[in-house]
């Protein structure tokens, strides 16, 4: 496995070094294809943050961990990067068969995705914060309204951070 490791506002030691390699390689056991990572190490203030992305085929797996010791940031990257892997892997299988596996980038794949759902949803027009409160009423990760200001179809969002994003149409 190919490990690029770099630092923020830290010197990457041997050792360091050494320990991320051990850790982030531990992945390369899931698949069967050449990988590549690319480990960012940063310190702000009392925080200590491990980031790992993986691309593996058309998917990206991606990490990240703060804590303040940065081995133990590393540990539980990799605890949170196999289980992203698990839960891919999974959902393959469960999801998708077909009479004869194929591998693809490193994957069992059983058949191909496809649309599984289909659902009507009327557009009320509504104000982005009135958006949002629906958006938490149904408990979804994103909510599509017509922006009463704009008179447009919009989306808001849920984003990693807890804030709400706000994409709207540009013709």
């Amino acid at each position: 496995m190919q490990i690029t490791v770099r630092g923020k506002q830290i010197d990457v030691t041997n050792s360091l070094r050494d320990y991320v390699e051990k850790r982030v390689g531990k992945l390369e056991k899931f698949f069967d294809i050449p990988l590549s990572a690319q480990v960012t190490l940063s310190i702000q203030k009392d925080r200590q943050t491990v980031e790992v992305t993986m691309p593996v085929g058309t998917v990206v797996l991606r990490g990240e961990v703060s804590s303040q010791d940065m081995y133990s940031s590393i540990d539980m990257v990799v605890e949170k990067l196999e289980k992203q892997i698990e839960k891919y892997k999974t959902r393959i299988t469960k999801r998708f068969r077909a009479p004869e596996p194929q591998v693809e980038e490193g994957f069992l794949l059983e058949s191909e995705p496809g649309v599984v759902k289909t659902k009507r949803v009327p557009l009320k027009p509504m104000t982005v914060d009135e958006a949002v409160m629906r958006l938490n009423l149904v408990g979804h990760d994103f909510f599509v309204f017509t922006n009463a200001a704009t008179g447009e179809v919009s989306v808001v969002y849920r984003r990693k951070d807890g804030d709400y994003g706000l994409i709207e149409p540009e013709i």
